[in-house]
């Protein structure tokens, strides 16, 4: 499946609603998809934003498919670590 760049929502430190609104906003604009990316801490808000886009705002989106996976890192003292990552994907 190709990624189109701005239907990709990378979820962060902000609050879980203004993530959800970038998603809404996705499907809004007429995106059939929409990819939710987070890694480390923030993947509880990313299933979060899944799930409150799916009960609260936009009834018919249904998840296509979740990948969970390990990413490899560089610290700023040149080692490495690794941090869990999810991709949730989203369709209309």
């Amino acid at each position: 499946m190709a990624e189109e760049a701005d239907n990709v929502i990378y979820v962060g430190k902000k609050g879980v609603m203004s993530y959800v609104l970038a998603v809404v906003t996705q499907f809004n604009k007429g995106a059939k998809s929409v990819i939710i990316k987070a890694r480390g801490k923030s993947i509880s808000r990313a299933v979060d934003v899944a799930e409150i886009v799916r009960n609260k705002f936009l009834n018919e989106v249904k998840i296509e498919n979740i990948e969970t996976h390990t990413e490899e890192i560089d610290n700023e003292d040149g080692s490495k670590s690794k941090v869990s990552a999810i991709t949730i994907t989203l369709t209309k």
